[in-house]
């Protein structure tokens, strides 16, 4: 289903990706597509595409600007319409993700994550989830991860169409597209230091974990890169 779907939606779907490829080019700049590592199956990190919907805007010392003031009111309708999500046909097309599936958090994420909770990446990620259809961002992190759960135990073809279906008129509402009061969704670890169920230094300690988790995907990468070419 998820093969068969997402090469049908890509090929229907071509003009509206060329449409909005012009649009995110010519108002937000380049590059077209925002790339971002993400944990999939077993916690295997793959490659996220996604139309960009913020520009590059930096301070006189070249840190970007808070999201806030990067995200446009184009990038806000992408988000708000879910039309930033497109591109991830690709991702399902290739089998790093599923059409229905807990959606694919931060690397920065998951070493938050208890043992129970990190379960949601016993299947593939998907393209909405569980979640999504009951409240999104929403809600708490702790609810999404418990929805997202519930979706790994209840997991069925019948279940999935459910998902979809449901998805569609969320889509139509644009229900849950951000928590109340922010212009993105809070990672994992930020929400837990703010509720103060972390320590700054469980915090910090995580974090750095998460880095080598990154630093690890990006030289097995290209070790297996060299590896090719010999």
């Amino acid at each position: 289903m998820d093969l068969l779907l997402s090469l049908i939606a890509i090929i229907v779907l071509c003009p509206v990706f060329l449409i909005l490829a012009i649009f995110v080019r010519t108002k937000l700049g380049s590059p077209v597509i925002f790339k971002q590592k993400r944990p999939g199956l077993n916690e295997k990190i793959f490659t996220m595409y996604k139309f960009r919907t913020m520009t590059d805007e930096r301070d006189k010392n070249g840190k970007l600007l808070p999201d806030s003031v990067r995200l446009t009111k184009f990038g806000r309708l992408l988000r708000s319409t879910s039309l930033d999500e497109l591109p991830e046909l690709f991702n399902i097309f290739k089998g790093d993700m599923s059409i229905v599936g807990p959606r694919p958090q931060l690397v920065r994420d998951i070493v938050f994550m208890d043992s129970t909770q990190r379960e949601r990446h016993s299947v593939l990620p998907g393209l909405t989830g569980w979640a999504q259809v009951n409240g999104r961002n929403g809600v708490t992190w702790e609810k999404k991860l418990e929805l997202d759960l519930e979706y790994v135990k209840r997991i069925s073809f019948l279940y999935d169409w459910k998902i979809i279906l449901m998805t569609v008129s969320k889509v139509f509402i644009r229900d849950g597209i951000s928590a109340e009061g922010m212009d993105t969704a809070e990672d994992f670890g930020d929400y837990l230091l703010r509720k103060k169920k972390i320590t700054k230094e469980q915090y910090n300690a995580a974090i750095e974990e998460s880095k080598g988790l990154l630093r690890s995907n990006i030289n097995f990468t290209n070790r297996y890169k060299e590896r090719q070419k010999s």
